[in-house]
């Protein structure tokens, strides 16, 4: 039996999102406020469109949900296959990550007196429904994994400004950087608009 998709728990999000944002909260109020409205997200597993959810053999996915007109935010899904991880890496924006399915482990780091890099504190495993925050300056630079060897794993990310295009770094053990824009895994976006098949007439 197939499952219909609510995608207007997306779409909710997304409103609330943007309202919280039209309120210019500082850095650790939107923090908070938006946690709670990704953990609200997130405690559903019935939204994410299939075709947006699938893996790849060779590198995790990175597929856009929705980008905020101004380029205020922005909402991925981060398909994990099994063992896969991503670079040492940083945003640059202040995010949020939610579990969907799965679990994936974060392991943060911090620049030693040489300017290196080496991990700081145990890595964050992440579970369904729980919520993590990053924020420039604070809290940016990490590596995330799939926590599972033999299953796939997806996480929604919500970051402050079109993630795809921004120009980021990724990080040698040194601390040396490179720069990269990660773009985005998929061609077209979700149509979580078309209320006539939530509505329709009768």
């Amino acid at each position: 039996m197939t499952q219909t998709l609510r995608p207007e728990r997306l779409r909710h999000f997304i409103d609330r999102l943007a309202a919280l944002l039209d309120q210019r909260p500082d850095d650790s109020d939107l923090l908070t406020r938006g946690q709670q409205l990704l953990a609200e997200l997130v405690a559903h597993d019935d939204w994410l469109p299939n075709d947006l959810a699938q893996p790849d053999p060779q590198r995790y996915q990175q597929y856009l949900l929705h980008c905020d007109s101004r380029q205020r935010f922005s909402v991925v899904s981060f398909v994990w296959g099994p063992g896969q991880q991503t670079p040492v890496h940083d945003h640059r924006v202040w995010g949020l990550i939610g579990m969907l399915r799965g679990a994936e482990l974060a392991q943060g780091f911090v620049r030693d007196g040489r300017g290196a890099l080496s991990p700081h504190g145990p890595a964050v495993r992440l579970l369904p429904g729980q919520v993590e925050a990053v924020l420039p300056g604070v809290s940016d630079i990490h590596q995330v994994s799939n926590a599972f060897a033999d299953q796939v794993s997806i996480s929604i990310h919500v970051y402050g400004g079109n993630i795809g295009a921004i120009k980021r770094a990724v990080y040698a053990e040194d601390g040396s950087e490179k720069p990269f824009i990660s773009g985005y895994s998929n061609t077209h976006l979700p149509n979580i608009w078309d209320l006539s098949k939530e509505n329709p007439i009768r």
